[in-house]
C-alpha cells in the first residue's frame, strides 16, 4: 500500500529520494557547510549528516538571510537536497532554489508539510514527488 501526503507548493518540481528528517530546526547560515553539503553545527543532533540527492524533511528554520546564498551554493556544486519539506513556508531557502534555476544550476521542489503531517515521514523512507505536490511513500 502506497501512502500519498498532500502538500502546498512553494517551488514546483519532481524528484525522488530517501527521507532525512531532522530531529531539530537548522540555520543554513553555520549549520550547513556548502563546501561538503553536510550539516556542520557540532551542536545539531544531525550533524555530519549528508544532504545531497536527500529528501530533506525541516521541522523548522532558525532564520538567517544568508540561508539562501548557501542553498544557492549547494545547488551550483550539485551537493542540494533532492528536495526539502518545510513545516512552515519559507522565503528564504525558496529563493535560494529559484536563483539556482534562473542560473541554470537546476532546480528542486520546496514544499509545505505541517510539522504533525510529517510524522508520516520516516526517515530513510523512500519517497517519490511530483508535480502535483504529492509525495508518494512505497
Amino acid at each position: 500500500m502506497t501512502t500519498v501526503l498532500d502538500s502546498k507548493i512553494q517551488v514546483e518540481g519532481e524528484a525522488r529520494g530517501r527521507v532525512l528528517k531532522l530531529d531539530k530546526p537548522i540555520s543554513f547560515w553555520g549549520g550547513v557547510d556548502p563546501v561538503t553539503g553536510r550539516i556542520s553545527d557540532p551542536r545539531h543532533p544531525n550533524h555530519r549528516a549528508e544532504l545531497k540527492g536527500r529528501v530533506l524533511v525541516l521541522p523548522g528554520m532558525i532564520g538567517s538571510s544568508s540561508s539562501s546564498y548557501i542553498m544557492l551554493e549547494l545547488m551550483a556544486k550539485r551537493l542540494a537536497p533532492a528536495a526539502l519539506v518545510v513545516a512552515e513556508p519559507d522565503a528564504i531557502l525558496g529563493l535560494g532554489v529559484v536563483v539556482a534555476r534562473e542560473m541554470n544550476y537546476g532546480s528542486i521542489p520546496v514544499l509545505v508539510v505541517p510539522r504533525d503531517q510529517q510524522a508520516a515521514l520516516a526517515d530513510g523512507a523512500e519517497v517519490t514527488i511530483g508535480r502535483d505536490g504529492r509525495i508518494r511513500l512505497a
